[in-house]
């Protein structure tokens, strides 16, 4: 992994350290870049999605009805 040198506004830092409940500053930064990163290509994914051509097997396949939590309400 590669050690680089940063300045933080401490206060930003804290308090995303606090939202997230990182147990470090170096866990606050990473899981910040991987969201920033995710957040970033969902568009490019969703894309990918709506163009995904299906099947006729999948567009005529029998609904499922959930059960449990998710079944439907009446």
């Amino acid at each position: 992994m590669t050690v680089t040198s940063i300045d933080i506004d401490p206060d930003l830092l804290s308090t995303a350290r606090t939202l997230i409940g990182a147990a470090s500053n170096r866990d606050t930064v990473d899981r910040a870049l991987k969201t920033l990163i995710a957040m970033q290509r969902q568009p490019e994914v969703i894309e990918q999605i709506i163009a995904y051509e299906f099947s006729t097997d999948q567009i005529d396949a029998p609904t499922i009805e959930p059960e449990g939590p998710y079944a439907s309400v009446a």
